[in-house]
């Protein structure tokens, strides 16, 4: 996975702000859709946390050209008991800040796991596209969240739906440090 570091401020910054503005663009449209068929199910990971799916949110097929699977993790500050329900109700309003890069495919919104992480699982296209994104998105994270506690992976040429069926077959295991975002078996 390499070093992880957020963009230039300024760079990150203007990422958003065009995603603000497509954001608008698609909702017009009627392109950015909730499907609710796999809201309340429930991830394991294999780190032995587990989370259950509160929301998804997806661009017309929700399918990508190029697959990439993309998982990012964050720790909200100063949020404790009843505020992860505030949290989980408000965070549809922070729609405007994904949808609209370039790349989405679709979300699925995972409530806090039993370390009050959040994690957001994403399929993207481009593996570069996804990257640029998370970097960005950095810089809206480390407003709320714990210093120290965003992450993620960039899975290219993988399907969401395809990281989630299980752990991938085959190649060198995995270092305990991947746990956080590797789904666990049977999840």
């Amino acid at each position: 996975m390499g070093e992880q570091r957020p963009l230039a401020r300024g760079e990150a910054w203007r990422a958003v702000a065009a995603c603000f503005l497509t954001t608008f663009a698609l909702l017009s449209r009627h392109r950015v859709h909730l499907p609710e068929e796999r809201v309340g199910r429930r991830l394991g990971f294999a780190d032995g946390t587990t989370a259950p799916v509160y929301r998804e949110t997806r661009l017309g097929s929700g399918l990508a050209k190029d697959p990439c699977t993309l998982v990012v993790t964050f720790r909200l500050r100063l949020v404790r008991g009843s505020g992860h329900a505030l949290f989980r109700r408000e965070s549809l309003l922070n729609t405007p800040l994904f949808v609209g890069f370039p790349g989405f495919t679709s979300k699925l919104w995972l409530a806090h796991d039993e370390h009050g992480r959040y994690r957001g699982v994403y399929e993207w296209d481009g593996a570069g596209r996804a990257e640029h994104y998370a970097r960005s998105l950095w810089r809206v994270l480390a407003l709320v969240g714990v210093p120290g506690s965003i992450r993620y992976a960039v899975l290219p040429g993988v399907r969401r739906d395809d990281v989630l069926a299980g752990p991938r077959q085959g190649g060198a295991p995995e270092p305990a440090a991947a746990a956080w975002w590797r789904p666990a078996a049977g999840t």
